[in-house]
């Protein structure tokens, strides 16, 4: 029995040369040798160059405006996390600046006189407006906190960000987001400095192209004044109106509830969902009417006019313990407040 030689078994003389590869996006290409260039992403323009005694160094990345980037991210077209944030909290700024922030009445705008950074930890920028008598207005000093673009601010952010106001000596807080949950609508003072939440417009997810100061950008919409009657085994709920800041005389006062578009009441909130269980609209006679007349149906004109009422009918008391009131003016704004019962 014969083997083979081992020079059969040898390995070929011409392997191929292993080279060092380098990650451009989502693929691997090999890394290119000194006095080469051919990337794939901009041909000519390697982030490794070799220096004067051949050997390779490492240039620096920049933007088309020439600000310093991260190679791996301007491979990827992409830019950093914190860029992004302080563009969208500038963009968001420049259009708080021009719109000033929004209430149902026009008078009650609250338009700020100056709007400039500021170095907190939630607090991002001061705003001053004029408060009280047009003729000898009272300077206040706002602490302007903003929300996420993508997600809801929570209680806990409306009180850090109130208690970093109070020690700086703001006199107010605004708080704009584009969602607050159900426990940071209860939430409107911290001691003397009120809060008010300003529900952003979801126009301001484009706020880059969006031409800035256009429209109800910033709106407020105050907590709503309800009184519950106690039955005993049912209960029942009044809508008394919504209490709203008004600038002009830097207190809260209450609307009237035909001002409201129609209010929701949850008689077993489970603190997760809001489910409607009872709807209500004060104010809108004339769609309802048309829809009357479309329908061409026979309808219960007592359970017709119950739809407009501000006093509920009774339900029983909830499993929960709790309870949810949810109130919608003409703007599309809405706000919740929960009960313990």
């Amino acid at each position: 029995m014969s083997f083979p030689s081992r020079s059969v078994l040898a390995a070929p003389a011409a392997l191929p040369e292993r080279r060092e590869m380098r990650p451009i996006g989502d693929r691997w290409f090999p890394a290119e040798r000194p006095g080469r260039s051919r990337d794939p992403i901009s041909p000519g323009a390697s982030p490794l160059r070799p220096a004067a005694g051949g050997s390779v160094e490492r240039s620096a990345a920049v933007g088309i405006n020439g600000e310093l980037i991260d190679e791996l991210d301007a491979s990827r077209g992409l830019r950093s996390r914190e860029a992004e944030a302080e563009s969208y909290v500038e963009a968001i700024l420049e259009n708080l600046r021009r719109a000033g922030v929004h209430q149902k009445d026009k008078g009650d705008r609250i338009a700020f006189t100056s709007l400039k950074p500021w170095p907190g930890e939630l607090v991002c920028a001061e705003g001053r407006y004029p408060e009280g008598d047009p003729d000898s207005p009272t300077e206040r000093r706002a602490a302007i906190f903003i929300g996420p673009e993508y997600g809801t601010v929570q209680r806990a952010d409306l009180v850090a960000a109130a208690r970093e106001a109070a020690e700086a000596g703001f006199d107010v807080v605004i708080a704009c987001a584009f969602n607050f949950d159900a426990h940071a609508s209860e939430f409107h003072r911290l001691g003397r400095v009120p809060v008010l939440q300003a529900r952003m417009n979801p126009d301001l997810h484009m706020a880059d192209a969006l031409k800035a100061g256009g429209g109800n950008l910033f709106t407020i919409f105050g907590e709503p004044d309800v009184k519950i009657h106690d039955d005993g085994a049912t209960l029942r709920v009044e809508l008394k109106g919504v209490d709203i800041f008004k600038p002009s005389l830097g207190e809260v006062a209450s609307s009237e509830p035909d001002e409201i578009a129609c209010w929701f009441i949850d008689t077993d909130y489970n603190e997760e969902s809001f489910f409607v269980r009872h709807a209500y609209f004060p104010a809108a006679d004339l769609p309802y009417k048309t829809i009357r007349t479309t329908l061409k149906a026979e309808i219960d004109e007592d359970a017709w006019e119950s739809l407009k009422a501000t006093v509920s009918r009774p339900f029983a008391r909830p499993k929960s313990g709790r309870i949810a009131v949810k109130v919608i003016n003409h703007l599309g704004d809405e706000v919740m407040k929960v009960f313990g019962v």
